[in-house]
């Protein structure tokens, strides 16, 4: 019985809706004897009539009748299927999951959800908020359609990485430090002042550490914390020198509460980027979303 061919189902389903064997043929564009053939076939694998042959048409036997009862219950949810493909072909549904730390969220993931959220109302998007090491074994293990991260980043094999906006690591401090400002700092110099860094396994703070000690520092932090948001007001508070990416600090940049420390060499810019799975398919909105943040 397994062995059925399904087509057969298919026509019995046509036959029973307009209880007629022409005006089935018709709908499925098919010649009448095809029609007559599948039901006979269908017949003769269930060893049951489905149908009674009628002057006006066809009407159902008891068997048939309990068999379209289950077969229109499969076809229905077949042709929701198809509707809910269509749907997210045409972006009117669909679900996106993204993993993206608090910076790459903050300063360049938000304005871009709000946008895409704004033209597709009907896709809902899931955000998992998390350090760029935590994001790339989301996207590892198949949990988020793909990453928006914070160089550097240990890519994979097949992972595909774009880059898609600069950002600059800084020190920053607050009026306490104002004997600082304006002054040629060397990197050094820091091992005797109250450095307030990211917590360990965080892409910042690895990128910062590994170019420190390039130039021979390494790094006592006198407060390690979760967020670069929280660096900033501890150093408004004057509790340190922040090591955090400068556009956490612009706004009180711009105000004069905090300061950059200047010293002669910069740390190397480095870029936001996304990063996806080139062997797995993503989703039409998924790759919607992905031609608006450019990747």
């Amino acid at each position: 019985m397994s062995d059925i061919n399904l087509e057969y189902y298919k026509i019995f389903y046509y036959v029973g809706k307009v209880k007629s064997i022409t005006l089935a043929a018709e709908e499925l564009a098919v010649s009448q004897p095809a029609v007559s053939q599948a039901v006979r076939h269908l017949e003769e694998a269930l060893g049951s009539p489905l149908f009674v042959r009628t002057s006006k048409g066809v009407r159902f036997t008891p068997e048939g009748e309990m068999l379209y009862s289950f077969v229109q219950r499969g076809y229905g949810y077949i042709q929701q299927g198809e509707r809910k493909i269509r749907g997210m072909l045409d972006l009117e549904a669909g679900e996106i999951r993204i993993g993206a730390s608090d910076m790459t969220l903050q300063f360049y993931l938000l304005e871009v959800l709000e946008q895409f959220h704004e033209k597709y109302p009907g896709i809902k998007v899931a955000v998992t908020n998390a350090p760029t090491p935590e994001t790339l074994k989301h996207l590892q293990d198949g949990k988020i359609d793909f990453g928006v991260v914070s160089a550097p980043l240990n890519s994979r094999r097949g992972w595909e990485v774009k880059k898609v906006r600069r950002i600059q690591d800084v020190f920053v401090a607050g009026k306490k430090f104002n004997y600082l400002r304006r002054q040629q700092l060397s990197y050094g110099q820091l091992n005797s002042l109250p450095v307030l860094c990211l917590e360990k396994n965080t892409s910042t703070r690895n990128y910062v550490e590994s170019f420190l000690e390039k130039n021979g520092v390494s790094l006592s932090p006198e407060f390690e914390l979760a967020t670069s948001n929280m660096l900033i007001q501890f150093a408004r508070k004057g509790l340190g020198i922040a090591s955090v990416v400068q556009d956490f600090a612009e706004e009180f940049l711009q105000s004069g509460e905090l300061f950059l420390l200047e010293f002669p060499e910069k740390i190397p810019a480095r870029d936001f980027c996304v990063v996806t799975d080139g062997r797995v398919p993503v989703s039409a909105a998924a790759g919607k979303l992905l031609e608006m943040i450019g990747a």
